[in-house]
């Protein structure tokens, strides 16, 4: 993220470049989200996280190995690659988790797999700024490469049971047509406010587009020799807060059997979007740290919340889900980079991450106004009550996370908190 980034502006000193470049890799992970449910269908989540991460390894090697002629070029094969095969890594993973570890163990394993991957962040952006001034981009572009090695070996060991991750039904269903579409989204219409859940998830990608691509030139403004080093900093305390976040959120968990709920992934968006405006207003640095821990935990959060509710989905529907999702998301990170790169030209990054991210703070408070309709609207039962569930002798994944599937209201809004 630093590297590349900082490459790209460097290389054409313009943001649109920078801005087009990231729509490139976004759009690949559009396309990756509409396919990955077949693929899951016809091939298990393990080989398909095994050669995700073999491909991206092998073209940051035809980076670094392009003559410079060909660096152009090699950069969008390097975003075609990395945009088609993240998406199918993440959602494979995702998908395969329910599996992995059990389905009354989601949010669990889902909140231990931010922490390492955050923890990977921390340790990635720390190093950045000091690989990158000191050593050079193809330095860094090594280390990149290293860590594609490193978890595709890390893959081959997964204990992955079952062979392909949709099941048989949803195999069968992939031959008889392309028929997917139609099936994630009745699945995310079933469940009051999912579907409303992933648009937000949209909204918030569009907003996140505005503060990756406002912080390199935001970092250039505040230190032209060095621009990695603030950028470099701000993600890694960034990571600290979702890491932070995620070791709240376990104990939590365990300590009540509930999710953090529906409210704490609107909530949630609000904080994150509300910290990444502040970040861009140009406080003192020591604030402008508080504001990136602030941002990371309230990332963390809503990432967790997300992620659990969506793997409530039966298995011949939850790789079509995610991956449906992952194409929203794409979608609005593509075209926000479109935009709000073309925007940085002309207005000032404080402007342009305010705009984007108020509108996800606009959604998100229209999908609490929708969570809270949905309560008022259902009568007091087993599922009305934090612990009621719980008490009338459901099973675990039920009273903790509902069941979409059904279209009972989202499982995450059990907590009251």
């Amino acid at each position: 993220m630093v590297a590349l980034n900082l490459f790209v502006y460097e290389t054409t000193g313009r943001a649109l470049a920078m801005g087009l470049f990231m729509a490139v890799r976004l759009a690949s992970g559009f396309v990756a989200g509409l396919v990955v449910g077949g693929l899951l269908a016809r091939f298990s989540a393990k080989s398909i996280m095994l050669w995700a991460n073999v491909g991206q390894g092998a073209v940051m090697l035809v980076l670094i190995l392009a003559p410079e002629s060909l660096v152009t070029g090699a950069l969008m094969a390097v975003s075609v690659v990395i945009g088609a095969c993240g998406t199918l890594f993440m959602v494979a993973l995702r998908s395969s988790i329910p599996e992995m570890v059990g389905e009354d163990r989601r949010a669990w394993a889902n909140s231990l797999s931010i922490t390492g991957r955050s923890l990977a962040m921390v340790a990635g952006f720390a190093s950045a700024g000091v690989v990158v001034s000191l050593v050079g981009y193809t330095a860094a572009f090594l280390l990149d490469m290293a860590t594609f090695v490193i978890c595709a070996v890390t893959v081959a060991l997964l204990p992955i049971a079952g062979g392909k991750g949709a099941g048989t039904d949803a195999g069968k269903a992939e031959k008889s047509g392309p028929r997917w579409r139609p099936v994630a989204f009745l699945a995310l219409a079933a469940a009051p406010g999912l579907g409303l859940m992933v648009a937000l998830r949209g909204v918030d990608a569009f907003g996140s587009s505005s503060h990756n691509a406002a912080l390199p030139i935001y970092s250039t403004s505040l230190d032209a020799s060095n621009p990695a080093v603030f950028v470099s900093a701000f993600w890694c305390v960034w990571a600290l807060g979702n890491i932070g976040a995620q070791q709240v959120i376990q104990r939590y968990t365990q300590r009540t059997g509930k999710t953090v709920g529906a409210l704490g992934f609107g909530y949630g968006t609000v904080v994150m979007s509300a910290a990444f405006i502040a970040a861009f207003a140009g406080f003192p640095l020591a604030v402008t740290a508080l504001i990136a821990l602030i941002a990371g935990a309230a990332d963390g959060l809503t990432e967790v919340a997300y992620t659990s509710h969506l793997q409530t989905l039966p298995a011949t529907l939850r790789g079509h889900a995610f991956g449906l999702s992952a194409t929203f998301e794409n979608l609005g990170f593509g075209v926000g980079m479109i935009l709000v790169a073309a925007a940085l030209d002309r207005f000032s990054p404080l402007a342009v991450v305010g705009w984007s991210h108020g509108a996800a703070i606009v959604v998100a408070v229209v999908f609490l106004l929708r969570v809270a309709a949905l309560r008022r609207a259902e009568p007091a039962g087993p599922m009305g009550r934090a612990g009621g569930a719980g008490r009338a002798g459901l099973r675990k994944e039920e009273a903790v996370e509902g069941r979409p599937d059904r279209g009972d209201r989202d499982g995450a809004e059990v907590s009251r908190g």
